[in-house]
């Protein structure tokens, strides 16, 4: 399978960012293994929630990347797409991590990473969908 240059080297990209998954999955096991490291069950939920959507959205930044090169869509906008599918999960699971309320059951103003990371996931969503509808 021949691959075009944009398309190899947003996957180069997006699979050395595996390793941050893998130490995330490394870091809660930890916290989780010591009675008083996560502070609350809404840290732990927020926690969790950060290392799913990290792993599920990267692997489909991953598969959007080759589907990419079947749409219509013009270069430019290729590449916002391609950004933006390799964006959204670090900004999400940054947010989740982030936000984790260390005290209450308020989350910290980095929520709004999780808000940004779904605008950009639904954008491009929506671009390389019609994109592959109109080609």
């Amino acid at each position: 399978m021949l691959l075009s240059d944009a398309t190899r080297i947003m996957i180069g990209f997006i699979l050395i960012t595996v390793p941050t998954i893998q130490f995330g999955g490394y870091f809660l096991l930890t916290q989780m293994g010591r009675g008083t490291a996560i502070k609350s069950e809404l840290q732990r939920a927020y926690y969790r929630a950060g290392h799913a959507h990290a792993g599920v959205l990267i692997l489909l930044a991953l598969i959007t990347q080759l589907v990419v090169e079947a749409s219509s869509l013009a270069t430019p906008l290729q590449w916002a797409v391609r950004v933006g599918f390799g964006l959204a999960p670090i900004l999400i699971s940054a947010g989740f991590f982030g936000a984790a309320p260390r005290e209450g059951t308020k989350p910290t103003r980095l929520i709004v990473l999780i808000y940004a990371g779904a605008l950009i996931l639904a954008a491009s969503l929506l671009a390389l969908g019609l994109g592959l509808l109109l080609a």
